[in-house]
């Protein structure tokens, strides 16, 4: 297959996506390749080394299944697994399954071209200031949908004296704030997970809050042995289970609509949700996702704790979301709130007093300058599209994917675009990804992919496009799905609203089980939708 090719398959990425799918290549007898900009695998496990930096789904889930030795093998140590297990896991899986020949590290791909003469990919990769050129029939973006590190350009920037760093991309060696005034920008996920522990260093820690953010605490702590044995004696149903869940993930599902039970009932199961902690309370009651209403008094219920825990009256008010519960990715953590009743943490409101610029000595916000030493930017990423947009990507008559996807990204099941043969998207814009349990759906993409490319070989096809029919009744399902939910009421990253300039779409796919259906079903009636030639 790749007589005229060096490599039938070029991988973009080495994090979970891309080691996911160089094991399934290989696996199908594929000449595969990825290229990674990092020193080391693991993709946002590798950037994001910010303190407290953990997963937020469980750790018995946020896992491969693709062998069944490494999931009885592999032991986790805590509930949540922190950013250096997950990473040495990453790397564990690399060396046992022979994968590290095959990823070519501190290489960034530059451009990515389709080639109309040989109907394959031109990729151009840049390694220690080398330029080099692999040809491959295929082209797989396993970029990551949190990966390319949003940097706000604030004014006076460059004039600050002191380090500034970003949770994307944070020093390998690690920070010591002993002794320090330190600023963090922004309060999502990275920043709600990094201020308490920064707080317990820092001389005196000033937190900028652009948007108030609901969090669940984690109840973080050592796996139960005896749970991890329950699990592993049939892990096969336990993922089976999980699959069958909207999230893809173990959140316990209730039927129940918190339209039909009085407030005394909803109270009850909310504050159950709330002792077992976690992602899981957005599924306290059946309709919180699509019932305004009923979102409500899951909204109300956390407002009530923030102002259980929080102290002083005028920080708590500041800290509650006015928006609905889960229309921003909901967070977890481990005494958020109560950081704020430390004598040595203040609370800015970027909403009432907006930052105006940055100074030699500090940051400016609403006309009063607060003195800082270093700055934390827990700005986040621009999210799902923004790895792939700042690559070169070149489709059919030189057509830039940037161009194609001006108004938005526009994709078929999040796997193809229409122009682009022969290129595949891991998690793409247009599948659950940020909105399932992210292995499982890498790895769902993964064998699809894999599978599709060894049905081409077989067949002698050259390539396999997407149809612009199909991929216009995609975009249309997506956004049919999102509309009746709560999704799309605020100005969140699943919108791409945190980027100056992005265009507002909603990007993920909401329903995993249903989409899977849906990916069998195209594979099933001969890759549906796709042209093969």
């Amino acid at each position: 297959m790749a007589e005229n090719f060096d490599l039938d398959v070029a991988v973009v990425g080495a994090g979970f996506g891309g080691v996911a799918m160089l094991y399934q290549l290989r696996e199908r007898g594929l000449r595969a390749r990825a290229f990674e900009a990092g020193s080391g695998v693991g993709g946002t496990w590798f950037w994001n080394r910010y303190p407290g930096a953990r997963c937020d789904i469980e750790s018995l889930e946020y896992s491969y299944q693709f062998s069944d030795e490494l999931q009885q093998e592999w032991e986790w140590s805590e509930r949540y697994a922190t950013q250096p297990e997950i990473l040495s896991y990453v790397e564990h899986v690399v060396e046992r399954f022979g994968l590290g020949g095959d990823i070519q590290l501190n290489t960034r791909v530059t451009a990515a071209h389709y080639d109309e003469a040989t109907r394959g990919w031109r990729i151009e990769t840049e390694r220690d200031g080398d330029h080099e050129t692999t040809t491959a029939r295929f082209c797989v973006m396993a970029t990551g949908c949190l990966s390319s590190a949003n940097e706000p350009d604030f004014p006076g920037k460059e004039t600050f004296s002191g380090p500034v760093y970003h949770t994307g991309r944070w020093p390998h060696e690690g920070v010591d704030f002993t002794g320090k005034r330190v600023a963090v920008i922004g309060t999502g996920s990275s920043g709600i997970q990094s201020i308490p522990l920064i707080a317990e260093q820092a001389r005196h820690l000033t937190v900028f809050q652009r948007t108030p953010n609901y969090s669940i605490p984690a109840y973080n702590g050592p796996l139960d042995p005896e749970h991890v044995r329950e699990v592993k004696s049939d892990y096969e149903s336990f993922r089976a289970y999980n699959a069958q869940q909207p999230f893809g993930a173990g959140f316990p599902p209730n039927e129940v609509l918190a339209a039909e039970v009085d407030e005394t009932e909803r109270e009850r199961v909310y504050e159950e949700r709330w002792k077992v902690g976690g992602l899981g309370f957005i599924t306290a009651f059946g309709d919180l996702i699509d019932d305004e209403a009923s979102n409500a008094t899951a909204a109300e219920f956390v407002r009530n704790k923030i102002r259980a825990i929080v102290t002083d009256p005028e920080t708590a008010e500041k800290l509650m979301p006015k928006t609905l519960i889960g229309c921003k990715r909901l967070c977890v953590d481990t005494d958020y709130y109560a950081t704020y009743n430390r004598d040595n943490v203040s609370l800015v409101s970027v909403l009432e007093e907006p930052i105006e610029t940055f100074t030699p000595t500090g940051i400016v916000a609403g006309g009063v300058e607060h003195p800082v030493d270093c700055i934390v930017l827990a700005t986040g990423f621009d999210a799902m599209t923004g790895a792939v947009s700042r690559i070169d990507i070149r489709g059919r008559d030189g057509l830039p994917l940037g161009e194609k996807w001006s108004a938005g990204p526009r994709t078929y099941l999040g796997i193809g675009s229409e122009g682009f043969p022969n290129l595949f998207l891991v998690t793409g814009p247009g599948s659950p990804s940020v909105l399932s349990n992210m292995v499982p759906s890498i790895e769902q993409h993964a064998r699809w992919i894999s599978d599709c490319i060894a049905h081409l070989r077989e067949r002698k096809v050259d390539t396999i496009e997407v149809e612009r029919e199909a991929e216009d009744a995609w975009v249309e399902h997506v956004n049919e799905v999102a509309a009746p939910t709560v999704y799309p009421s605020c100005n969140s990253w699943y919108l791409g609203a945190n980027v100056p300039g992005k265009p507002r779409v909603f990007m993920p796919y909401i329903g995993f089980p249903t989409y899977v259906e849906k990916c069998d079903e195209v594979a099933r009636n001969g890759y549906e939708g796709f042209e093969l030639r």
